[in-house]
């Protein structure tokens, strides 16, 4: 199979003039504020309920991101609680990571509360399938930066990094090449800011043509990331991805870093 070079995939898909495959606009109203204010809590909440498929990574990646989080100074607290998702209970967390949550996994007195944390200068962070999750609720979906459509078989594939300066890629080689679940996308926001692209033309079943991986942006007071990677447990074992998932978890808790 003949694959596009870094060069030549960065050449055809400038940042600044990206257009995004199947975008949605963002639900009103929302608040975007390139300077978010940052929470001073010292904790991180990783959420991990599924009401659809289980990923056997979970338990992997939960250990990961919690190592990765005492690195940082953060305790991390693991819930697959809905009714954790309180104003009083999320106050406490500086970040909430959605690890591979399927299906409708909040009630509507949980995604009240988790707007209004967001709102007041909360985190979130999505990790895979973070965006195979609660399909009718129009602000995560617009938080997230996009909704799961499929995915073909796990295989190697090219990633291409579009930003040299951000902290979650400006390590990585680019392409980057590495085997996992590749996600196609619908519902792609506008809004989000891609640091990594997949390119097509290195593996079997993209159908986004201009294909984001990992992303990030400012929403309605807070802030977001979301990387795709993380299907397979051997992922939370790489240290180039374990890193990649370091460094966003900085930014998300530190974006004026």
């Amino acid at each position: 199979m003949k694959c596009l070079s870094s060069r030549a995939l960065l050449g055809a898909l400038p940042l600044a003039s990206l257009t995004l495959v199947g975008c949605a606009e963002k639900p009103e109203p929302v608040s975007l504020d390139p300077a978010p204010t940052v929470k001073s809590a010292t904790e991180l909440l990783i959420f991990t309920r599924t009401a659809g498929y289980n990923h056997p990574s979970i338990p992997t990646g939960v250990a990961c991101v919690t190592d990765l989080a005492l690195e940082l100074g953060l305790t991390a607290t693991e819930t697959k609680d809905p009714t954790d998702f309180t104003d009083e209970n999320l106050d406490r967390f500086a970040a909430v990571v959605f690890l591979s949550t399927t299906g409708d996994v909040l009630d509507p007195a949980g995604q009240s509360a988790f707007e209004r944390y967001i709102r007041s200068g909360g985190a979130y962070f999505g990790i895979h399938a973070a965006t195979d999750t609660e399909y009718e609720w129009p602000w995560y979906t617009s938080l997230a930066g996009a909704q799961f459509a499929s995915h073909p078989q796990i295989q190697e594939a090219q990633l291409v990094r579009t930003n040299d300066d951000f902290r979650a890629t400006a390590f990585l080689p680019s392409p980057w090449v590495r085997t996992d679940e590749w996600y196609n996308f619908k519902e792609i926001s506008s809004d989000i800011m891609p640091v990594l692209m997949l390119d097509e033309s290195s593996y079997e079943g993209g159908t986004n043509g201009t294909h984001p991986a990992a992303w990030y942006q400012t929403y309605d007071g807070g802030r977001a990331f979301y990387t795709a990677g993380g299907h397979t447990p051997e992922s939370f074992a790489e240290p180039l991805f374990r890193r990649h998932l370091k460094e966003a978890l900085a930014w998300v808790i530190e974006p004026q870093v």
